[in-house]
């Protein structure tokens, strides 16, 4: 009997300890690493780089193959994760400061905040009001020195070295020293819950690694960088080993991630560091291999060892952690709490969102000004150049091969729709034609190589050649090229028309009711260097509709072409149309139907002119 009671008194107190210890306030602990790609670990399918740390922290938690950053490019990404508001909702849609315009571009980039908006609170503004301590550690990259993270909420900052040398004692960039503060900080704030944000400057380029480490991974498709990611592995090791010896680990929530995909092209002096295949793209683009991201999330005890397949955002972690702190999470969210997925007994599928990004700027690496949502398996692409449109069906095409646009017309229709709703709902900034474009110099950065279909190859040596001269032409910011671009828009036409319309609602956006060929669409504007212009539309038709012949009419000058089905009348296509002469100052463009032959005429959102001499 005395033994019986012994048992039942050893159930009952290990009972209470589990509970005291689910119960008890959690520590978190987010790591962050800058331009990791999505294949980056052993533990996401790489073999030639070693990383048995993090490989040891996906066995012991979840796993996410579709976790995604909120932007390409790093600041924007960084502002998400660390406020749960979408980029574009914070206006912060790029690097800081942004990449210069330059003749090759055709938009101007959208304006963006210097630094994160004040008002809009952190993750670590919300734990302070529960007691936390908070530490930042590494790259902040969200604004200069009156808008550091001690004026976001943090108690404590340690950028570190980002580039100490190859050989220095802190790792090539940094990495080890950074890891170092961030254990000092764990050892001094261990008597009261704790958040802890290390962004690391590791592997970021330029790139800086030890001899030794580059020599034990001579047979990594770029050395340097393995050797970079093999330290980034230790500096995390040191990190979760500290939580073990202060017995911290068991209550301790660890999310590690990276910022965006990795760099697969050259940049600076380098060579591609790595590759993000079978991924499309990487860094800078909205392409898979720009925005998925390793994300790993390790909490012993409450979180069950598994693979998460759910499409997540690194802006849900802001929510998560709020809900894990039992903080109230701002009133203006644009992610969600992933609580219930990580810890529900039997975990379910949360319901289902569409995902959203806004691009409104071009990047370093090649990308453009895009925009993007995901909604189930499909993806909608938004080049906003031109408005053209591609869908991809990521369950099928995970690399993003074959565009499905123009076989699931009434599906573009309605996921644009979306994505146009969703601008308006956060504000996004939209882009503007820049009136000193030249096509010669936008052709040698974005036609003539293709920077989203680079196929890795054996050695990231071997790719030097194949994109030195795209190098050359990126790197180009001479000012003024020889043309003027103009955007002349639906929404600003003057209408002459009986049932002609601009039709405001974000599934429309177009003129539209054409139905009545005597209508007609037009726009005066200025043109500040006269002579032949080439002319592009962005128009939709729907299917048994096409065949009308429409001119666009400027003065005497004239283009005539025929309304191109397809498929919907939403769904729109860019096409060059003909070429007119304007002149110098004010001038009027007219759209005019000269025959009519299906239901309406077409959907036209816009005309674009180009000056070609």
């Amino acid at each position: 009997m005395p033994r019986l009671l012994s048992c039942l008194l050893l159930v009952l107190l290990t009972g209470t300890a589990a509970t005291r210890a689910a119960e008890a306030t959690p520590n978190f602990v987010i790591l962050l690493a800058d331009d990791l790609g999505i294949n980056d670990l052993g533990c996401f399918g790489r073999k030639d780089q070693r990383t048995p740390n993090l490989d040891r922290l996906a066995a012991q938690g979840a796993r996410f193959t579709q976790g995604y950053a909120a932007a390409s490019v790093c600041s924007a990404s960084r502002a998400a994760l660390l406020t749960g508001q979408s980029p574009a909702r914070l206006r912060i849609t790029s690097f800081l400061p942004g990449r210069s315009d330059r003749a090759s571009h055709r938009l101007l980039g959208a304006t963006q905040n210097s630094h994160l908006p004040d008002g809009v609170p952190t993750i670590a503004q919300l734990l302070k009001t529960k007691g936390y301590a908070t530490g930042a550690v590494g790259k902040w990259h969200l604004g200069g020195k009156d808008h550091q993270p001690t004026d976001h909420g943090f108690d404590e900052f340690f950028p570190g070295k980002s580039f100490p040398g190859a050989e220095a004692p802190q790792g090539g960039k940094g990495e080890l020293g950074q890891a170092e503060a961030a254990v000092k900080f764990i050892e001094r704030s261990k008597a009261k819950p704790f958040l802890l944000y290390v962004a690391f400057d590791n592997p970021h380029i330029p790139l800086a690694a030890p001899a030794k480490g580059i020599a034990a991974n001579a047979q990594s498709f770029h050395p340097t960088y393995a050797a970079l990611v093999e330290s980034l592995d230790s500096a995390v090791g040191r990190i979760l080993k500290a939580l073990d010896d202060q017995g911290l680990a068991q209550n301790t929530f660890v999310v590690f991630a990276s910022d965006n995909g990795g760099l697969h092209v050259s940049e600076l002096r380098e060579t591609p560091p790595t590759h993000n295949e079978p991924t499309r793209a990487g860094k800078g683009f909205v392409y898979e291999g720009g925005i998925r991201t390793p994300l790993i999330i390790r909490f012993p005890g409450r979180l069950a060892v598994r693979e998460i397949a759910e499409p997540v955002v690194l802006g849900d972690i802001c929510p998560t952690l709020c809900a894990l702190a039992k903080v109230n999470p701002p009133a203006t969210q644009d992610f969600r709490d992933l609580s219930p997925l990580l810890f529900d007994s039997q975990p379910i599928a949360l319901p289902p969102r569409a995902l959203y990004w806004h691009q409104a700027h071009y990047m370093n690496q090649g990308g453009k000004p895009a925009g993007v949502i995901r909604e189930g398996d499909w993806k909608l692409i938004e080049q906003y150049e031109d408005g053209s449109l591609e869908l991809y069906n990521l369950a099928k095409d995970p690399s993003e091969k074959t565009d499905l646009a123009a076989t699931e017309p009434a599906r573009v229709a309605t996921l644009r729709g979306k994505l146009e709703a969703w601008r308006r709902s956060v504000g996004a900034e939209p882009t503007k034609a820049n009136p000193d474009f030249d096509r010669a110099r936008w052709e040698n950065c974005f036609v003539k190589f293709d920077a989203t279909r680079v196929q890795a190859l054996a050695t990231s040596e071997a790719m030097r050649p194949l994109m030195a001269d795209w190098r050359q032409a990126m790197n180009d910011a001479t000012p003024a090229g020889p043309n003027a671009l103009i955007f002349l828009e639906a929404r600003d036409a003057k209408v002459q028309a009986k049932k002609l319309k601009y039709e405001d609602p974000p599934q429309k956006d177009t003129l539209g009711f054409w139905v009545d060929p005597t209508d007609t669409a037009s726009w005066t504007f200025q043109v500040a260097k006269p002579g032949k212009y080439r002319v592009s539309i962005l128009q939709g038709c729907g299917k048994g509709s096409g065949g009308s012949t429409v001119a666009l009419e400027v003065g005497a000058a004239k283009a005539e072409f025929t309304v191109a089905e397809t498929g919907h009348f939403q769904r729109f296509i860019a096409r060059e149309v003909g070429v007119l002469d304007l002149t110098a100052g004010a001038n009027t463009l007219t759209v005019r139907p000269l025959k009519k032959k299906g239901a309406a005429v077409m959907d036209l959102r816009r005309v674009t002119l180009e000056r070609v001499e």
